[in-house]
């Protein structure tokens, strides 16, 4: 009860906060992360936050769920069709090429195997440019800018979880089984239940007397427990269920979508947020002392140098302005997926785990500190110098065909709209 308490304080403070956050390099996201160190076991111990108890894990898991469902309703096929060509090559070049490069670097510059470096690479290579609010959310900033990011955002999450954890069951993990088979089951059978919930629910539309946009909020929500349930019952994997199942739901019922939109981002963003505070308390002295200076070095590299060169090479024949590139390079921000995936991993029961953990919470604090401390000035600077820069017709090579509305979906601002 004590979390809870503390959460709905620190939750109030940061809504109260968010005009001020919005004017200055402060972040709401920023301010939970260190309100969730103060608060925690390492300083003033208001709330008993440790790895190990099954709480927190249990609440990771929510809030991921929670999170990829609604992320997955900003996605529908014919959304992401709309710049699948330019967020395509963020996704399947430059993203596979930061796992490895992180892989490599950690390689480098720690004592780790490949396996365990290669689990910190694909934990670290989903972006979240909910730390970005700044680019991401307004309007004067060029709309195909906003696209690439949202697309590349709302998909690198699930992009990501199969490789995690098909890595942690080959480190012998408790999150599923360590059986190439079972596992691929799992994840399949995740796919199947986020498509065959929402057509369930669709033909469910079809039949006299239920009307879907009565309620749609309320009907969106009973099918993103649905997901999480039955997900859990089948024993097939929850996550892929809800980000599968939140992008069926945008595609078929759109309507329904809308009618959710609200209330969905105000519970994701909650969840992110109750996230970034439990991730706070377990940033310790101790665990901080932990990390071992490659990881600080890795820290310092995976901003400056790995997504930054594998963005820009993926992006080397795109006719995205070269101010745009580098805006795009530089906000590849380790957020939520990242603090989820890796309370994975020291759940996992590797030998490494503790080890692991610890550098990807070091890469994690420095990008939020790093990140949600720079969008500001960034997008200062390139609102002076995108003038004329997008006006692009329509059917530039480097997109689809333009979707209006997701051009837009996530541009008006929330009440914490400096994330």
């Amino acid at each position: 009860m004590e979390l809870l308490a503390t959460f709905g304080v620190v939750l109030a403070l940061a809504a109260l906060l968010s005009g001020l956050a919005a004017r200055t390099p402060l972040s709401t996201s920023l301010l939970v992360l260190v309100a969730g160190a103060v608060l925690g076991p390492g300083a003033l111990g208001v709330v008993d936050i440790h790895a190990d108890n099954p709480l927190v894990s249990t609440l990771a898991s929510i809030a991921l769920v929670t999170v990829l469902f609604t992320d997955g309703q900003h996605l529908s096929v014919a959304e992401v069709r709309s710049t699948a060509r330019l967020a395509g090559r963020a996704l399947l070049l430059a993203m596979p090429l930061t796992a490895l490069g992180l892989a490599a670097l950690t390689v480098l510059v720690t004592d780790l195997g490949w396996l365990p470096a290669l689990l910190i690479g694909a934990v670290l290579s989903p972006t979240d440019p909910v730390f970005a609010a700044a680019i991401v959310q307004r309007d004067e900033i060029p709309q195909r800018l906003r696209r690439l990011l949202n697309v590349e955002s709302g998909i690198n999450d699930g992009l990501a979880l199969p490789v995690v954890l098909i890595l942690l069951a080959q480190s012998g993990t408790p999150q599923g089984s360590t059986e190439p088979l079972v596992l691929i089951g799992e994840l399949v059978g995740g796919v199947a239940l986020g498509i065959a919930v929402p057509f369930a629910i669709k033909g469910l539309t079809r039949l006299p007397g239920f009307n879907a946009t009565a309620a749609p909020a309320l009907l969106v929500l009973a099918a993103g427990l649905t997901l999480f349930g039955v997900a859990e019952l089948t024993h097939t994997n929850p996550y892929l269920a809800a980000f599968v199942g939140g992008v069926t739901f945008a595609t078929i019922l759109p309507e329904v979508r809308k009618g959710f939109a609200e209330l969905g981002e105000q519970l994701s963003e909650a969840a992110k947020l109750l996230a970034l505070l439990v991730f706070g308390g377990l940033l310790t002295p101790a665990l901080l002392g932990s990390v071992p200076i490659g990881g600080w070095v890795l820290a310092a590299l995976s901003l400056v140098l790995v997504r930054p060169a594998a963005l820009l090479a993926s992006l080397t024949t795109s006719r995205l302005p070269m101010n745009q590139r580098v805006v795009a390079a530089w906000f590849g921000p380790k957020g939520f997926a990242s603090v989820v995936y890796g309370l994975l991993v020291l759940e996992s029961g590797a030998p490494e785990a503790q080890e692991e953990f610890a550098i990807i919470a070091a890469v994690v604090a420095v990008s939020i500190v790093v990140h949600s401390s720079t969008d500001v000035p960034v997008a200062r600077w390139l609102r002076k110098r995108t003038s004329g820069q997008d006006n692009v017709p329509d059917d530039d090579p480097d997109d689809g065909p333009v979707s209006r509305d997701r051009a837009t979906s996530r541009a008006a601002p929330t009440p914490t709209d400096r994330r």
